[in-house]
């Protein structure tokens, strides 16, 4: 499938990184079906609950692909430091489609950042749009990053209303894959309720929710810590929402009036 790539400037760093500390690509779909892995744990919910504790240690830089059904995949970027915070690159993740973003988690707070790419050469700034571990609004969420560590605060919280279920592995991920529901439908969920696949030592190999399939292509090596790839601004983050049009000031003549033509003298 035809992939939309991340800026240069973003994807070039993470490939550097790879080819410093070597990769590891996932393995190639499986060409036979795969028994269901249904039953053979006697607690699903530990198990992930075990990984999810192993994962919020790791640090780790993957990219990953996202297909959400539109024809072109996009390039996902997400990048797990040893303190905890975490910065998640998204293709197309603002302005309905026609900017990159970046969300990023650090001990301040959760910030927006734009991306310089070769169309939009800009320098990336960042604008804070929640306290410190709680929830990008939706307004401005490209939905992605709550897959990471969003997602490891969930699994870890064995009060969180949850069904958890082991499955057969979606096609390219490695590792132990759970089908993961809520069992509060009064209550929206704390997660995006589908299936998460993780190695064992707690790095996200796919996942299937209801906004696409995530699926790793390679990783290397975490930070040590998360820095915002530009200054804070107390500018408006960028929605997810396409751009309105300027509205027609009064008066204007409409597009289907053509034109103005001067009086005849």
């Amino acid at each position: 499938m035809p992939r939309r790539g991340l800026s240069v400037s973003v994807a070039a760093l993470l490939v550097l990184g790879l080819a410093a500390c070597g990769h590891d690509e996932p393995a190639p779909a499986p060409t036979t079906p795969l028994p269901s892995l249904a039953g053979d744990a006697p607690d699903a919910r530990a198990d992930l609950a075990g990984l999810a504790t192993i994962a919020q240690d790791h640090a780790y830089a993957a990219l990953y692909s996202l297909d959400d059904g539109h024809g072109v995949a996009r390039n996902v970027v997400a990048t797990s430091a040893v303190d905890g915070t975490w910065r998640v690159d998204v293709s197309g993740g603002a302005l309905g489609g026609t900017t990159d973003v970046t969300i990023a988690s650090t001990k301040a707070g959760v910030y927006q950042c734009t991306v310089s790419s070769p169309l939009q050469p800009i320098t990336p700034t960042c604008v804070r749009v929640a306290n410190p571990g709680k929830k990008v609004p939706d307004a401005y969420d490209p939905e992605v990053e709550r897959l990471f560590r969003p997602a490891l605060d969930v699994f870890t919280d064995r009060q969180a209303p949850l069904s958890v279920g082991a499955v057969q592995p979606l096609p390219g991920a490695k590792g132990s894959c759970f089908s993961v529901d809520t069992i509060a439908a009064a209550l929206s969920a704390p997660v995006d309720v589908g299936i998460y696949c993780y190695t064992p030592d707690g790095v996200l190999t796919a996942a299937r929710v209801g906004f696409g399939t995530l699926t790793l292509a390679s990783t290397g090596a975490g930070p040590a810590t998360v820095t915002l790839p530009g200054p804070e601004t107390q500018g408006q983050p960028m929605t997810t929402e396409s751009p309105s049009a300027p509205p027609v000031p009064t008066g204007a003549p409409s597009v289907s009036q053509g034109p103005l033509v001067p009086p005849a003298q």
